[in-house]
């Protein structure tokens, strides 16, 4: 999705009083976890045997939305949207208790799946998603974000986790050294992703760290510096077994499987020969292993049912015509993907494309983009029905 620009990703959510989608997930009872402690072995599939767990935040979002459509069998078919196991993105300090409500309702032969996102100066080549934290506060990360989440995951040993790690930050620094922003964050990126590899490296928890996608580090000059970068941190953090691998497509658009590649006759295609995301894995997996990183991925399918909508590679924000792609599933026929998942919450809108808007970034304005969207983490009804009516498979 990018490789000299800011990606998709989530922004911060009203924290004072409950909104309403809040309000209805918390009506669900909790289920019952598993009577004994989880662990996921090093090594093995972390997902294999289980049910993805449908997070009650995102099923609440999807019963709000369905409950404003008058056709009656469309609404019918986004109620089953809220039943697909997805990713929660814990993308600011007040959402970190979160976790520990979600976790309490993860029932036994289920997997939890969360997103950690929150590092200082995060998403440092894009404007959508800018973080809370400012470049240089590592401490907070460390002591109000990453140790609570840890703690919460201690206090429920019993529920499986499979945790998405920093999307955009260590693939930044590979392609987008050159700025200023990403300069500053380098040192914090490097020095919290590996804290939180270290500090989240408990026995009922797989770790997936983000390595963006093939039009990102996908680029042969790309390739080695992005695993290498990866494989430092994962050693600096002390080579936490609990780290599985690596996650890709996060929020974004590419087909896992397509020949030719969507951008295969682009004038630099020659440079790029991970033209989907399979191609992007069997590429980067080997030169992980070879810097001493485990090499399994999971891959983002939750958005890339329709391709052939971008005007270039790089377009990443609220793609027209996107449709909900393949369900979660470890069925990937592919020995290094553990599964295809649903990283990105469909019907959150990755940017606001009001230029006059706090956070406006250009890549939302761009002839492909949807509009009007909302800032990055709100909804977007309109999106979501776009999403549901291009569904492959439909629902």
């Amino acid at each position: 999705m990018k490789y000299s620009f800011g990606l998709v990703a989530l922004a911060a959510f009203a924290t004072a009083a409950p909104t309403e989608v809040e309000k209805e997930a918390a009506k669900i009872a909790p289920r019952a976890a598993c009577t004994t402690a989880v662990k996921l072995a090093a090594g093995s599939n972390p997902f294999s045997g289980k049910k993805f767990y449908a997070n009650e935040y995102y099923a609440g979002e999807v019963a709000a939305a369905a409950a404003q459509m008058s056709d009656s069998s469309m609404a019918a078919k986004a109620a089953k949207v809220g039943q697909v196991g997805s990713f929660l993105w814990i993308d600011t300090i007040a959402r970190v208790p979160l976790v520990a409500d979600t976790l309490s309702k993860v029932a036994c032969g289920e997997i939890a799946q969360i997103v950690v996102y929150d590092l200082p100066g995060r998403d440092c080549a894009a404007k959508a998603s800018n973080g809370e934290l400012a470049v240089g506060e590592i401490s907070r990360y460390k002591s109000e974000y990453i140790d609570p989440i840890a703690a919460a995951i201690k206090a429920n040993p019993n529920v499986a986790v499979a945790l998405l790690i920093e999307p955009d930050s260590l693939p930044n620094l590979v392609t987008n050294a050159n700025l200023t922003t990403c300069q500053a964050s380098k040192s914090g990126y490097e020095e919290g992703v590996a804290y939180a590899l270290k500090t989240l490296n408990l026995p009922n928890v797989a770790m997936y760290i983000d390595a963006g996608h093939g039009g990102w580090l996908g680029w042969d000059a790309n390739l080695k510096p992005g695993a290498e970068g990866i494989a430092k941190v994962y050693k600096a953090a002390g080579s936490p077994k609990q780290v599985f691998g690596f996650a890709t497509n996060v929020a974004g658009w590419n087909a896992f499987q397509q020949t030719p590649g969507e951008f295969s006759t682009a004038t630099d295609a020659k440079y790029n020969k991970c033209q989907d995301e399979k191609r992007y894995v069997n590429a980067f997996a080997p030169l992980l292993k070879t810097a001493g990183m485990p090499n399994h991925a999971i891959v983002d399918t939750g958005r890339n049912a329709v391709t052939g909508l971008r005007l270039a590679w790089g377009d990443w924000c609220n793609v027209i015509g996107a449709g909900f792609g393949v369900r979660p599933t470890t069925t990937t026929n592919d020995a290094l993907v553990d599964a295809f998942v649903w990283g990105k919450p469909g019907g959150e809108s990755d940017g606001v494309s009001d230029p006059d808007a706090d956070r406006y970034d250009s890549f939302c304005g761009h002839e492909d983009a949807f509009k009007p969207s909302p800032q990055a983490g709100q909804w977007n009804q309109a999106y979501f029905e776009q999403l549901l009516a291009n569904a492959k498979p439909p629902f």
